[in-house]
C-alpha cells in the first residue's frame, strides 16, 4: 500500500502556478488509473485506486504548502503506511523545466512543503521532483512571486510533458524502487528530448 502526495496550494488563484506541479501530476495520476472520487479528508483531499496492482491512496493536502506535513502524517498514520511507501511529488526550483529527478530523502532545498512533512513523519520518502526553473534574481521577494506565477508557452509544455513521464513511470516506482524509476526516468527524458 502506497500514499502518492501531490504537493500545492489550495484555491482556483494557485492553479495554474508553478509551487501547483504537483497537484497538477496528482490530478493527471487521479485522470490515467482511474481513482475513485476525490474526498475531502486528513486536511487534504484524498482517492483510492490501483496502479499495477498497488493498492494507492492519491492525496493533495488542503493546507496551504508550508503546513502540507499536517495532512500527510494524517493519512500516513490512519492507513499505517511507512515512510518508504510514500511518495511525495513536488516542485523544484533547483531544476529546469524540462528536468525531473528522484530519490529517497535529503534536504528540503529550502522548500516549505517538503519541510513541513520532513517534520512530520521524517526525511526518508520518496520524492519526485519536477523542474520549475528559477528566477534570476534570488531574493526572497522574486522567489515567491515566481513559484507562485505561472508558465510561458514553452514551460508549460515541458511541464505537461514531465507529468506524463512521471505518470508513465510511476509503477515502476512503486513495484521496483526509486533506483529503477530514476534509470527510467533518465532514458525516457533522453528519448523524449
Amino acid at each position: 500500500m502506497f500514499l502518492v502526495v501531490g504537493l500545492g496550494n489550495p484555491g482556483a488563484e494557485y492553479a495554474a502556478s508553478r509551487h501547483n506541479v504537483g497537484f497538477m501530476a496528482a490530478d493527471e495520476l487521479h485522470r490515467r488509473y482511474n481513482f475513485s472520487a476525490f474526498k475531502a479528508k486528513f486536511d487534504g483531499l484524498i482517492a483510492e485506486g490501483q496502479i499495477n496492482g498497488e493498492k494507492v491512496y492519491l492525496l493533495k493536502p488542503q493546507t496551504y504548502m508550508n503546513l502540507s506535513g499536517n495532512s500527510v502524517v494524517k493519512a500516513a498514520h490512519f492507513y499505517k503506511i511507512l515512510p518508504q511507501n510514500i511518495v511525495v511529488i513536488h516542485d523544484d526550483m533547483d531544476l529546469p523545466t524540462n528536468k525531473i529527478k528522484a530519490k529517497i530523502g535529503g534536504g528540503s532545498g529550502g522548500h516549505n512543503g517538503i519541510k513541513s512533512i520532513d517534520a512530520a513523519i521524517s526525511p526518508n520518502y520518496n520524492r519526485i521532483r519536477l523542474g520549475v526553473g528559477h528566477p534570476a534574481d534570488k531574493s526572497e521577494d522574486s522567489v515567491v512571486t515566481h513559484v507562485l506565477s505561472g508558465f510561458g508557452k514553452a514551460d508549460k509544455e515541458n511541464i505537461e510533458h514531465n507529468i506524463d513521464i512521471v505518470a508513465d513511470l510511476l509503477p515502476i516506482l512503486l513495484t521496483k524502487g526509486v533506483a529503477e524509476f530514476s534509470n527510467q526516468l533518465g532514458m525516457k527524458i533522453t528519448v523524449g528530448k
